[in-house]
């Protein structure tokens, strides 16, 4: 099995900049899809960005130009780096895997949870 935590979250401005981490520990794969996902208060869990086995990204159409993924297999981290941000963009923060490789935009197609981090942005 795999632990993921999520590191990073915290309160910024109106058109500042945060990076999120992702560690995972256990038996961690680089053949696993990634995928970070947001929720905030009173609504659905939704997807953010993914990038699969290949490296392939795929975004929410909210988040293109202004976010961006990447991987150091290395340290076994993933990373989600956020530019521009906005009020709407505050909620939990939760990074997933996804063992088939493949980036799913639904949170039920995902194997693995790590358990969030907040981000606020004030406007």
């Amino acid at each position: 099995q795999v632990q993921l935590v999520e590191s990073g979250g915290g309160l910024v401005q109106a058109g500042g900049s945060l990076r999120l981490s992702c560690a995972a520990s256990g038996r961690p794969s680089s053949s696993y899809a990634m995928g970070w996902f947001r929720q905030a208060p009173g609504k659905e869990r939704e997807f953010v960005i993914g990038i699969s086995r290949s490296n392939i990204i795929y975004y929410a159409d909210s988040v293109k130009g202004r976010f961006s993924i990447s991987r150091d297999n290395a340290k076994n981290t993933v990373y989600l780096q956020m530019n521009s941000l906005k009020p709407e963009d505050t909620g939990v923060y939760y990074c997933a895997a996804d063992t088939g490789g493949r980036v799913d935009r639904t949170a039920r197609e995902y194997d693995y949870w790590g358990q969030g981090t907040q981000v606020t942005v004030s406007s």
